[in-house]
């Protein structure tokens, strides 16, 4: 009897001390746990110091030439040899011809038309001298100045109504005027220049077949120019007619030309929101199509820093370092430049970000380069 006791007690503790030798053995397979390392990023900061900012406003733009006239037809015929070649390039003095258009089947329709008229103021002529006496001097003045080589003169005024009843009632009225409008019509189959200048676009060489409506060229003056500049509606206020402006080309930065603002539209953009000011400039070296940069100082923001745009995000926000994490933080951006903007709402001795890291969010661990 003690001895079944003793062997069952025996086989207990055998099998307790396998299962807890089998328990250790399972633990000791597991890998151990990890510690979570907290990741800190580095970035870049500047120190916030709060200034008065000069703003000078900067826009790139195009010289037009102010005086510019596009040429096109108003009548029907064959180009002919003009006063040059019409070609882009040529240089016409004001009043030099630059186009012309034969016109003799229509100068001798007008010359048929003024004939018409003359026999038309002869025939009245006797009746004027009897029933209206004291008119008789200035008809027969008009008739003998009246030749179909000449320009039209002046139409007597009738000295009473009676008079211009009787006149009308000759059809004399509407054969002049007739006549005169042939003559403004004669003076469109030639185009003059209006001033000094030179032909920056030909589309017709003579011996073309011109119709009415159609594009000739260009002709420009090319001695004073215009820039358009847009700026902010906001700065508007700061600019006025007649300030300078120091405007330089876009590949070259040295040599500067000092522009004047002549013209400040009154319509705001409503894409851009931004205001069409216009400047004139003139010199040498300065050619239609240009691109130009003008630089105008407008005002003065106070209590203002400037940032890097990049750092900028939801149009008035961004980070500053603080205790070793990301705040963010609201602003009022004053002026935008091409790379930086001028905001307010920083506090002197913060650092703001000057490079925006990837992923960041408020509370961020960080730490700063140094």
């Amino acid at each position: 009897m003690v001895r079944k006791i003793i062997i069952v007690v025996v086989s207990i503790v055998i099998l307790g001390g396998g299962f807890m030798l089998k328990t250790k053995l399972s633990e000791s397979k597991k890998p151990p746990v990890k510690k979570k390392e907290k990741l800190v990023t580095t970035v870049y900061t500047e120190v916030v110091k709060n200034q008065t900012i000069p703003i000078q406003l900067e826009a790139t733009g195009q010289l037009m030439a102010k005086n510019r006239v596009e040429l096109y037809a108003e009548v029907q015929g064959i180009m002919t040899s003009s006063s040059g070649n019409f070609k882009a390039g040529e240089r016409y003095g004001k009043g030099a011809r630059l186009v012309s258009i034969d016109s003799e089947v229509y100068k001798a329709g007008l010359m048929a038309q003024k004939s018409s008229l003359q026999n038309l103021v002869t025939a009245v002529l006797a009746d004027i001298r009897l029933d209206f006496p004291a008119s008789f001097e200035r008809w027969n003045g008009f008739l003998s100045a009246l030749d179909v080589n000449k320009p039209l003169p002046a139409l007597p005024e009738p000295a009473t109504d009676k008079e211009k009843l009787f006149i009308t009632g000759r059809n004399i009225y509407t054969n002049y005027y007739n006549v005169r409008n042939m003559e403004l019509t004669l003076a469109k189959y030639s185009l003059s220049a209006p001033f000094d200048g030179i032909l920056t676009e030909s589309l017709v060489t003579p011996g073309t077949l011109i119709r009415p409506g159609q594009k000739l060229g260009t002709f420009i003056q090319p001695t004073v120019y215009e820039m358009e500049m847009p700026v902010s509606s906001s700065l508007i206020d700061q600019l006025k007619v007649g300030q300078t402006v120091d405007v330089h080309s876009s590949e070259n930065a040295t040599k500067i030309w000092k522009g004047k603002i002549t013209r400040i539209n009154s319509l705001v953009n409503s894409g851009t929101q931004t205001v069409d000011v216009f400047i004139e400039l003139s010199g040498q070296g300065l050619d239609e199509g240009m691109f130009m940069q003008a630089s105008v100082a407008a005002t003065e923001l106070e209590n203002a820093f400037e940032i890097e745009r990049s750092v900028l995000f939801s149009e008035n926000q961004v980070y500053v370092a603080k205790d070793s994490v990301l705040v963010q933080k609201t602003i009022v951006p004053l002026h935008f430049k091409e790379k930086t903007v001028v905001v307010s709402g920083l506090e002197d001795n913060e650092r703001v970000l000057t490079k925006m890291p990837s992923g960041a969010f408020p509370g961020m661990k960080i730490a700063l380069y140094e």
